[in-house]
């Protein structure tokens, strides 16, 4: 499983920091003001309804029906079945664009309306939603080609093709700014090419494994009626928390000029280390627990879970801690530069600092979770999504107070957590084995180590010693807080003797 995830890493890694540098490019040409607030509100509601149709219930019901397939029925079939899929995305997903192009204004005026009180900005939204709905398409269409290579045991392409989108909305502002009378456009072009590139990439794999798609339709198709059953409930479950999303994307509009494109942008710096670490480990386990369930071998669930969330916590408790120690420093070294002010750097810091609290439970439910589809029980990580939503939105009017903007970003990490904890606790009682006590110890251990290794890491002060002045600066002043961080982190965990260190070690001795 590490071997695995560790190419799902390295690629989501690659994807992830051009991810970043197409962050960079929008706060250089576009800042943090009207004109990115419309974008963010505009992709949005393609990109919400992603989850919902590509990368999160889709993916998560394609896999286990194809892997069964695969391992019980052959090469033909699975394949056969996967057509099928696809067929039935291009109708039914094809249908929702055509709807959402045709509701652009009604769902900006639901979403964002904030945004109201200046027809230019409501204007612009809707023309850009409009324009990113069609990438809702590609996407699915490429969830379904990542899903079949995942389940052959390819890995590194699917975790690639992200970053094709990336590259797509980093090079066309860049080289079509001054093409448009309205360069915010420009972003939404790049998603389009992006959608276009995220999809192609994959293509010479699947004829490398043998696929060639085929336009194929059977509603009455078992092995798609299975899919269906598994992917209402995942609907149902993202479904409350995209409207979560929504009603967060509404108060914010509601609150503070900019207010979106500040918990946008600290969004993003905190999905990196759950992007790279987490749904890394997730798409790993989903295929790996789905592959056990079809033999049977119900006994060794219980150490693919163990595994999974060993590793996760291991990577994404001491990134969670250095996001909201050092988050001032990083915002100001990714961002801040062009129209992108030290107020916005300011801003964002105090949305991350809130974010990272819940970049443990966001983590943990990317690898609970599969467990549960492998098991194909689709309905229990809906109810927790939903319970978890409820807890979000009753909080969002409790922390908003408090810290302003900021409490959108506390109560959503607040959900993420509660939705971790029963998620854990419920999965108990489905796979025997798994051992609640000793994953909660291990986790405050490994809160202690990075809390310790932090203070350590303040204690040395770079940014006084170094200075920020320039770009070398906050380079040097970043790479040092995290190297040192990391290595003292490390160095404890060691001394507490965590298994996963002496697994860790144990693999590159055998490397060796």
């Amino acid at each position: 499983m590490a071997h695995s995830a560790g190419k799902v890493a390295a690629a989501t890694a690659l994807s992830r920091v051009l991810g970043l540098i197409r962050e960079q490019v929008v706060a250089f040409f576009f800042g943090a003001g009207m004109l990115t607030d419309a974008f963010v509100a505009a992709f949005r509601i393609p990109n919400l309804l992603r989850d919902l149709f590509a990368e999160g219930a889709l993916s998560s019901a394609f896999v286990p029906v194809f892997k069964d397939k695969l391992v019980k029925s052959g090469r033909r079939e699975a394949f056969y079945l996967a057509s099928l899929t696809i067929s039935a995305l291009i109708i039914i997903v094809g249908l929702v664009v055509a709807l959402g192009i045709l509701l652009a204004p009604s769902i900006v005026y639901i979403t964002a309306k904030g945004f109201v009180s200046d027809p230019a900005k409501f204007d612009l939204t809707v023309t850009m939603t409009r324009l990113m709905f069609v990438y809702l398409l590609m996407v699915s269409i490429s969830a379904v080609f990542m899903g079949i290579l995942n389940s052959h045991g390819r890995f590194g392409i699917p975790a690639l093709s992200p970053a094709m989108f990336n590259l797509g909305m980093i090079l066309t502002p860049i080289f079509l700014h001054n093409y448009f009378n309205a360069p915010i456009y420009t972003l939404a072009l790049g998603v389009l090419i992006g959608g276009i590139g995220q999809m192609v990439f994959q293509l010479p794999t699947l004829f490398r494994i043998g696929y060639h798609f085929h336009f194929v339709i059977d509603f009455a198709d078992e092995g798609l009626r299975r899919m269906g059953r598994l992917i209402s409930p995942m609907i149902l479950g993202l479904s409350a928390s995209r409207i979560n999303i929504m009603i967060n994307t509404l108060l914010a509009s509601l609150i503070l000029e900019g207010a979106m494109s500040y918990l946008n942008f600290a969004y993003r710096l905190m999905h990196f280390p759950l992007g790279v670490f987490a749904v890394a480990l997730g798409t790993v386990t989903l295929p790996k627990a789905a592959g056990e369930v079809a033999r049977n071998q119900h006994e060794k669930l219980a150490g693919t879970f163990h595994e999974a969330i060993g590793l996760t916590l291991l990577m994404v408790i001491p990134s969670a801690v250095y996001l909201a120690g050092f988050g001032e420093d990083l915002v100001r070294l990714i961002f801040q530069r062009g129209a992108f002010t030290n107020e916005a750097t300011v801003q964002t810091a105090r949305a991350l600092f809130f974010y990272s609290f819940g970049l443990i439970g966001f983590a943990g439910v990317r690898v609970a979770a599969p467990i549960f589809y492998a098991l194909g029980d689709a309905k229990r990580p809906m109810q927790y999504s939903i319970l978890a939503v409820a807890v979000n939105i009753s909080l969002n009017f409790a922390f908003i107070p408090l810290w302003g903007f900021a409490g959108l970003a506390a109560a959503t990490s607040a959900g993420g957590l509660v939705n971790l904890v029963m998620l854990v606790f419920n999965l108990r009682k489905k796979v025997s084995g798994i051992r609640m006590g000793a994953i909660i110890y291990k986790a405050i251990l490994m809160v202690l180590a990075a809390v310790l290794a932090y203070y350590v890491t303040r204690w040395a002060d770079w940014g006084t010693m170094i200075g920020q002045d320039d770009i070398i600066g906050k380079i040097a002043v970043v790479a040092l807080q995290i190297t040192t961080m990391g290595i003292n982190y490390l160095l404890i965990l060691f001394l507490l003797r965590i298994d996963e260190i002496s697994r860790f070690l144990s693999m590159i001795q055998r490397r060796k």
